[in-house]
């Protein structure tokens, strides 16, 4: 199944690539390698705000995440010109802006690591994946996320 039907089928639409907030650029490709920014989550148009362990749940923090994925999606897409040509997902990382005794980063970051999965399938959507809690982060965002993926040649 291409990665566009299954995006079809999950009625997920692309969105366009962000425009940076500061001195850096969305994507930079090396060799075989995609590395993007890292992307803050957004809800209806605007950041999406707080903090885990304070006033986020871990279940709207995994959705923060899952949206953060899709914007990563279309960043991707933006960059690679078609996710079919996706060898695979290498990494993600994620950081989840939380309180001092929050320790439930891992299963927000799920959010992400799951629709990746859904997405591009268990053997191209599998990655390494680092989940950091942090004292905060850019616009107060509850969740930024950053992705390395790999061409096929």
């Amino acid at each position: 199944m291409s990665v566009y039907d299954k995006l079809k089928e999950l009625n997920i639409t692309l969105p366009p690539v962000a425009t940076p907030a500061a001195a850096y650029v969305p994507f930079v490709q090396t060799g075989k390698l995609v590395f993007l920014s890292g992307h803050i989550a957004r809800k209806d148009g605007a950041v999406w705000t707080g903090q885990l362990g304070k006033n986020v749940s871990t279940d709207e923090g995994k959705q923060a995440a899952r949206a953060v994925a899709i914007d990563l999606l279309g960043t991707l897409h933006a960059a690679t010109g078609d996710l079919n040509r996706i060898k695979r997902i290498v990494k993600l990382m994620s950081l989840v802006n939380s309180t001092g005794d929050f320790t439930e980063q891992h299963l927000v970051t799920n959010g992400a690591s799951e629709l990746i999965a859904q997405v591009f399938g268990n053997e191209k959507g599998a990655h390494a994946r680092s989940a950091f809690g942090v004292a905060q982060i850019p616009l107060g965002a509850c969740v930024e996320i950053e992705l390395i993926a790999e061409l096929a040649d």
